[in-house]
């Protein structure tokens, strides 16, 4: 399923907050930057935002869950995205807030 106009449009606004936010579409999903890192995406009606380490453990005690998939041979997959706290959903200020951690945490993790 693809990323509808409606759920581009609502990202944006979401994270308009941020400096440098920049989107692309890509395999049916949106792609989400600030100032070129890529920090998020949209798709199948969830935001996500890229976490690891410690990070992800902030986010899981926020009640974040992680990318899932189910495979064909019925082992699950999972991956570096995490959904976006539900408080933050509907509030632009707390979602640009988690996505600003989000790339803080992506910068020390590169070293930057």
């Amino acid at each position: 399923m693809s990323v509808t106009e409606a759920e581009i449009g609502f990202a944006l606004d979401l994270f308009g907050g941020l400096a440098g936010l920049t989107h692309r579409k890509q395999t049916g999903a949106l792609l989400l930057y600030a100032d070129g890192v890529l920090f998020g995406t949209v798709g199948d009606g969830e935001i996500y935002l890229k976490a690891r380490g410690g990070f992800a453990d902030e986010m899981a005690a926020a009640g974040a869950e992680q990318f899932a998939i189910l495979r064909a041979d019925g082992s699950r997959g999972t991956n570096c995205y995490w959904t976006l706290p539900a408080p933050a959903r509907d509030d632009p200020a707390l979602a640009s807030d988690w996505a600003r951690r989000a790339l803080a945490a992506l910068a020390t993790e590169a070293g930057r």
